[in-house]
């Protein structure tokens, strides 16, 4: 289990673009940090973008679940993010929605062990979302050696 932990103090900020891409000035119309809690909880699908040890970067799409204000998903140590993130910490989640883009700068790290009240929410919000995909971890998976 690995958590992201998102940059603190929170912005909200428009991409920058050259004038005559129609990207607003102000901040009308940007979501409010509930608003973007409330997409990160319900989404499915998560982007996470790392950068590899020679500086190219490396996106791929995560199952996961925003619990207590962290994004908590799975990842083999085995696998590229995983190896990335073990000699650069930094790391950028978003969703699939290009129109109301919400992208979180943070820092991922493995998760230590949950314990069995965040484990038994953790694997309640999994299966909310994965059950009719086949994964429903039970709220003790990430206890114990080898988790």
């Amino acid at each position: 289990m690995r958590v992201v932990d998102y940059l603190t103090p929170v912005s909200r900020d428009r991409p920058r673009m050259p004038d005559g891409y129609g990207v607003p000035v102000t901040g009308d119309g940007l979501l409010e940090w509930c608003d973007v809690e409330a997409r990160l909880i319900g989404a499915s699908q998560y982007w996470l973008a790392t950068t590899r040890r020679d500086g190219r970067p490396h996106v791929v799409p995560r199952w996961g679940v925003w619990v207590d204000g962290r994004f908590w998903y799975d990842g083999a140590p085995t696998t590229v993010h995983v190896r990335n993130l073990a000699g650069n910490r930094a790391c950028t989640l978003h969703l699939e929605d290009g129109w109301k883009a919400v992208i979180v700068d943070g820092t991922s790290r493995p998760a230590s062990c949950p314990g069995v009240g965040l484990g038994a929410r953790l694997a309640a919000a999994f299966a909310e979302k994965y059950a009719d995909r086949g994964y429903e971890p039970e709220p003790d998976a990430w206890e114990g050696p080898g988790a």
